[in-house]
């Protein structure tokens, strides 16, 4: 189990109370060590908060870039799904009307699929029920295909139906392409040591006070929270939108029978 199976609320409270925890840690052996020479203890402070930024724009980095491909993934299935259903008209009786009712209940699992919030059970079954109706396609088209295979809008909706399935496996891959765990790792731990030494510097300073110091680390917080939900493909905060399936599935739903 990784980082990013666990709930994004539980991630977020626990986050808070580690990175504050270890800020006070970090303080309270700054208040045993008051007097002595902290020149060192800034240099190291100012290092460490740096590599911390750029860890954290490493990170969001690579949320954002499987965010857009998982967005992009969504748009190119759609469209695929699309050409696949206009072609299916072109189709001689019975395998046009045929093929196009399995594609609307092919966009439809398609749809429910990311729309929903499902268990990893029912997400296999969807996939499953997915991988059926496109069998069943294939055997549409193998059939149509046997009765005259040099006929062009076979050979068309052939075309369309090997890029539809293609571009199903592709999104799926998306769904996959995660911020490695070691990396969300490596930035958590990152985190708590910059600010358990940013609560030592300030625990060696008298005039320096809590605020600023759970300030910073509430914001480091959120901003790791926010790469997290970037990366996550379930619900969240920010999500893919499934607008462009949507209005494919509305749009072979209102094609005459």
């Amino acid at each position: 189990m990784t980082l990013a199976d666990y709930p994004l609320l539980l991630t977020l409270f626990v986050s808070i109370l580690a990175i504050l925890g270890a800020s006070e840690v970090g303080r309270r052996y700054g208040l045993r060590n008051r007097g002595r020479s902290r020149q060192n203890v800034s240099t190291l402070e100012g290092s460490i908060l740096g590599l911390l930024a750029l860890m954290i724009g490493f990170t969001f980095a690579m949320a954002l870039s499987g965010f857009e491909a998982r967005r992009n993934a969504v748009m190119y299935e759609a469209n695929a799904i699309g050409t696949t259903a206009l072609r299916a008209r072109l189709l001689p009786a019975p395998y046009n009307r045929e093929s196009v009712s399995l594609l609307r209940d092919y966009v439809r699992v398609r749809l429910d699929l990311t729309q929903h919030v499902l268990r990893s059970k029912e997400s296999m079954a969807a996939i499953a029920r997915s991988r059926a109706l496109q069998e069943a396609l294939w055997q549409q088209v193998k059939a149509v295909a046997a009765q005259d295979n040099a006929m062009v809008p076979t050979g068309l909706y052939i075309q369309a139906l090997n890029e539809m399935f293609d571009r199903q496996e592709e999104r799926h891959a998306m769904l996959l392409n995660r911020v490695p765990n070691t990396v969300l790792i490596a930035l958590y731990g990152l985190a708590i040591v910059a600010s358990a030494f940013a609560g030592y510097a300030a625990g060696l300073d008298a005039q320096r006070s809590r605020l600023p110091i759970y300030t910073i680390g509430v914001l480091v917080v959120i901003v790791i929270f926010l790469i997290q939900d970037i990366d996550k493909p379930g619900p969240g905060l920010i999500t893919v939108s499934q607008q462009p399936m949507i209005d494919t599935a509305a749009f072979i739903a209102a094609f005459p029978d």
